[in-house]
């Protein structure tokens, strides 16, 4: 497993547009640190967003997994180039030429998927935790490392994503058309939806429903973050708007994505064993 890990890694280091593609996520990733330095007057008030409490704990975990999501396109662009590139340049034909079998190619696909999101998980954990010792009003250690289900959730919403975008980059062969399908879908899923509340079901009934959809049961692995901060909250009670909700995520929520995840693998390796290469 680790040789067919360290091939693909090889092959990406090698892509220039790849390495681009990766060190900019990860540069992102960092970025968000630069959220502790915006400062601004409004009149006589000074604003500095450090202190409205997005970087304490346990709420830092919420707000940096969730925030640090949206730049998953950023992978999953290397995700569907690492494929195209395999048939571009007849990489797939040379790898089983040479002694690979499918299903190890595949695998070797899968660990690439799975490390780029467990490094990941890592480098928010690491960024979060610096941020919050460094401006977190609560440094107690059952706080500090309470709610790190975000991360666990992080975890699992970006290996069903970049599996999905796997089966795509296998399905299309071409990266701009992998990433267009995936806009596609995005947009089937919001139109099934809007279709289902109009004319099959009640809207209830049809937000249930769309919860299963591949990219919604993953987007609902982190629910949004900004209505948990106090300020937001205490102008919700003052116009009279309950924005207390429950931010957690539940096991049938995971059984969603994981059901997903292992769909996306099983149709990438059945479609590249059933392919003439």
């Amino acid at each position: 497993m680790l040789r067919l890990l360290q091939i693909e890694f090889i092959k990406l280091w090698n892509n220039r547009a790849s390495k681009v593609l990766i060190i900019s996520y990860f540069v992102l990733l960092t970025s968000i640190a630069l959220v502790a330095a915006i400062k601004f007057d409004i009149g006589p008030v000074q604003f500095h967003l450090a202190d409205q409490g997005i970087f304490n704990f346990p709420y830092i975990w919420h707000f940096n997994s969730f925030v640090t999501a949206l730049f998953k396109l950023f992978l999953a662009i290397v995700i569907v180039s690492m494929m195209s590139n395999e048939y571009s340049n007849k990489t797939i034909k040379q790898n089983l030429i040479d002694g690979l079998s499918k299903k190890e190619f595949i695998l070797s696909k899968v660990l690439t998927v799975v490390s780029f999101a467990a490094i990941s998980t890592v480098f928010v954990f690491v960024v979060s935790m610096i941020l919050g010792l460094a401006y977190s009003d609560y440094n107690e250690i059952s706080i500090i490392f309470s709610d790190l289900g975000f991360l666990v959730a992080f975890f699992f919403k970006l290996v069903a994503f970049f599996a999905f975008c796997l089966f795509l980059g296998i399905l299309v062969k071409r990266s701009a058309f992998a990433l267009g399908f995936l806009i596609i879908w995005t947009i089937l899923e919001q139109l099934a939806f809007g279709l289902m509340g109009w004319k099959m079901m009640s809207w209830d009934a049809a937000k249930k429903v769309k919860s299963l959809f591949p990219l919604e049961s993953m987007s609902n692995m982190i629910k949004e973050p900004f209505s948990r901060l106090s300020a937001v909250q205490t102008i919700g009670d003052q116009i009279g708007e309950n924005l207390r909700f429950d931010y957690h995520t539940y096991w049938y929520e995971y059984l969603i994505v994981i059901f997903w995840t292992a769909l996306f693998i099983y149709l990438s390796y059945a479609l590249l064993k059933k392919r003439d290469l």
